[in-house]
């Protein structure tokens, strides 16, 4: 049986490079769509091809006003590429799809059900979902001895099974074997719930049951040390006794603290107030105690960066923790060399320099592809993926140039923010925490990039100038932690 044909459809010809052939157009459609057809009987791509009704046809003509007639000879001028194939498998409508074919077609994340106040877990692990790392190294993980080593599984599971569906997913599992761990989750409010925790405390005890579960590179060490592990050095000296030779130890951490006072308006300060501090200790020279400063620098850039903005603090008036309201800005990129050692800085000085060179004129080839979107612009001289080798193996020589750097540590000390926790509402007993990771994949300028919304069950999509604005304020959404990524050219 023949198609049917509706009524604002004709019967045309197409001549192209001497051959002729006839098609439908349907003059109620786009000219989008009539160009379609031609392509798909001419071979000649939609974007280098000259429709010639009334002149050259615009995309955004009104067929209905052309008026074309049955029978017309349409000329098409255009060099001609491979004729589109017929899929080679069936085509599966996403309506037809089940939950698992769904979430590998769309790659749409879950969200995660809120349980009773368990918004804070929700969140953190949302945000450390977006380390795949961590997920490969779950994904060998078989089951321990141990509360640490049974959470460790759960998380395990809960991944496994997130990767599945699009539908929202039930942590019970791992909220029992959190309360097991650390039984202060299992407190409950004055009406019989179970209360509201701190997402900063749930991140410590994931982290630190993964940490103590998951092995690092050839079984040695932790996969989380690896990743995330800061190594601190802190010189310690007293001006009351300048004779006295500066001491200095190194010690571990898996995040950076942001400090937060009354002057206190951009992160990198708010870490620098949290690595410089004044401590009393006994001086041996003195016989007595003194004030030393203590100056902390890192030794060692990790691939995922941690920062917690430290927000509650005590108030012994009203015996409960309050939330510091004040703004703090954050960037999306930043540049970590400030708080490297004098060493470390050194040797990552002309890695820096040549990444941000490349950041910056990725943003400029970003922007000029936006611009040119939609419109008949010249094919660049070399494509994306040409750029970014070169890149990479300019990067690459200067890192080796420079003496090669450790397994696990960013060479160049720039990140990007890959995710974060937020609060909103004014005391950490209370309040909602939501979840927050940059979608994968895309070429934007910097800022525009797109984010997915964890709000528990609830997953939507937002853009960098959403993220940006959460710096605080006001009782609105707050940025709580950080986690950066190190830039991979």
């Amino acid at each position: 049986m023949p198609p049917t044909r509706t009524p604002d459809a004709m019967n045309v010809t197409i001549k192209h490079a001497g051959k002729s052939y006839p098609i439908d157009v349907d003059v109620a459609a786009p000219a989008t769509a009539f160009k379609q057809s031609i392509y798909e009987v001419t071979g000649v791509p939609t974007d280098r091809m000259k429709v010639m009704v009334k002149g050259i046809l615009k995309d955004d003509a009104d067929m209905s006003k052309l008026g074309l007639k049955p029978g017309q000879v349409i000329n098409v001028i255009g060099t001609a590429g491979p004729l589109p194939e017929a899929p080679k498998k069936p085509v599966v409508f996403l309506e037809d799809m089940d939950d698992s074919e769904l979430a590998l077609s769309t790659r749409t994340p879950p969200g995660l059900v809120n349980i009773g106040n368990t918004c804070y877990l929700n969140s953190t692990l949302q945000a450390l979902r977006a380390v795949p790392q961590l997920q490969t190294a779950l994904e060998g993980f078989s089951a321990g001895s141990g509360p640490e080593a049974r959470l460790a599984l759960s998380v395990k599971n809960l991944y496994s099974g997130m990767t599945q569906t699009t539908e929202p997913v039930t942590p019970f599992a791992l909220i029992s074997n959190l309360r097991i761990l650390a039984p202060q989750f299992a407190e409950q409010d004055q009406r019989g719930g179970f209360a509201q925790q701190d997402a900063d405390e749930a991140w410590t005890q994931v982290v630190s049951a993964l940490r103590s579960s998951l092995p690092g590179q050839n079984g040695q060490g932790s996969c989380v040390d690896d990743l995330m592990s800061i190594e601190l050095t802190k010189t310690l000296s007293t001006p009351e006794a300048p004779e006295e030779a500066p001491s200095t130890s190194t010690e571990k951490a898996l995040k950076l603290e942001c400090n937060i006072s009354i002057n206190t308006n951009f992160l990198m300060s708010g870490i620098m107030d949290s690595l410089d501090q004044q401590i009393e200790k006994n001086s041996p020279s003195l016989g007595r105690s003194a004030t030393y400063n203590q100056k902390t620098r890192i030794s060692r850039l990790p691939n995922y960066l941690v920062v917690h903005l430290v927000r509650f603090y005590w108030r012994r008036d009203i015996q409960k923790k309050a939330k510091i309201m004040r703004k703090v800005k954050f960037p999306l990129q930043l540049d970590a060399l400030d708080i490297a050692t004098d060493e470390l800085r050194e040797k990552l000085a002309p890695v820096n320099a040549e990444v941000k060179q490349i950041l910056k004129t990725r943003d400029d080839r970003a922007k000029i592809a936006k611009r040119a979107k939609g419109k008949n612009a010249p094919t660049e001289e070399k494509a994306e993926e040409q750029h970014r080798e070169e890149e990479h193996k300019k990067v690459a020589e200067l890192v080796e140039t420079a003496g090669g750097v450790a397994a696990g540590t960013n060479p160049s000390g720039m990140y990007e923010l890959c995710a974060m926790v937020t609060h909103k509402g004014a005391s950490a007993d209370a309040g909602h925490y939501i979840g927050w990771a940059r979608k994968e994949g895309g070429f934007a300028p910097s800022g525009e990039e797109e984010w997915y919304k964890f709000d528990d069950d609830k997953v939507s999509g937002v853009t960098a100038d959403k993220i940006t604005s959460m710096d605080g304020g006001g009782e609105d959404s707050v940025a709580y932690i950080l986690l950066y990524r190190y830039v991979a050219i």
